[in-house]
C-alpha cells in the first residue's frame, strides 16, 4: 500500500465518510435549533399576539394574560434542560464546572492553574511595555 500524501485528495470512501459525519452533525444542529425555536414560538407567540390585541381592543382578561406570561417563563425554564439533552459540548462544559456532573476520572482544575492560565504570567517570556512599543 502506498501511503497517501497530504496533497492527494481523499479517497472515495474516506470522502463519503467525512461528508456523512458532517451531514449528521449539521442535521443534529438543525434539529436542536428547530426544537429551540419551535418551543420559543409556541411559548411566546401567544403572549405577543395577546399583548398587541390588548393594546388595540382592551379585550383580554387579566387572568388569561397572566397564563400566557407564565407560559413564556416556562419556556425560559426549559432551555437549561434542552441544551444538555441535545448538545454534547454543552454537557462537557458543564461537567467541568459543576461537581455533581463531573466524572470521577476528570480532575477539577485548581484555582492556581486557572489564574495562571487566565493571567499573562506563566512559562512564556515576559514582555515589557518597552519591548512591545
Amino acid at each position: 500500500q502506498v501511503p497517501r500524501t497530504p496533497s492527494q485528495p481523499l479517497a472515495g470512501s474516506e470522502s463519503r465518510r467525512f461528508t456523512n459525519k458532517h451531514s449528521k452533525k449539521a442535521l443534529k444542529a438543525s434539529l436542536t435549533l428547530g426544537i429551540l425555536l419551535g418551543m420559543f414560538f409556541v411559548a411566546w407567540l401567544p403572549f405577543f399576539v395577546t399583548n398587541v390585541a390588548q393594546a388595540v381592543c382592551d379585550c383580554v382578561p387579566a387572568g388569561f394574560f397572566d397564563v400566557l406570561t407564565w407560559l413564556g417563563y416556562c419556556n425560559s425554564t426549559m432551555n437549561p434542560i434542552i441544551y444538555p439533552l441535545f448538545m454534547r459540548d454543552f454537557k462537557r462544559a458543564m461537567g467541568k464546572f459543576l461537581p455533581c456532573c463531573r466524572r470521577p476520572a476528570e480532575p477539577r482544575p485548581s484555582a492556581v492553574s486557572l489564574s495562571m492560565r487566565n493571567s499573562n504570567s506563566g512559562p512564556r517570556a515576559a514582555t515589557s511595555l518597552k519591548n512591545v512599543l
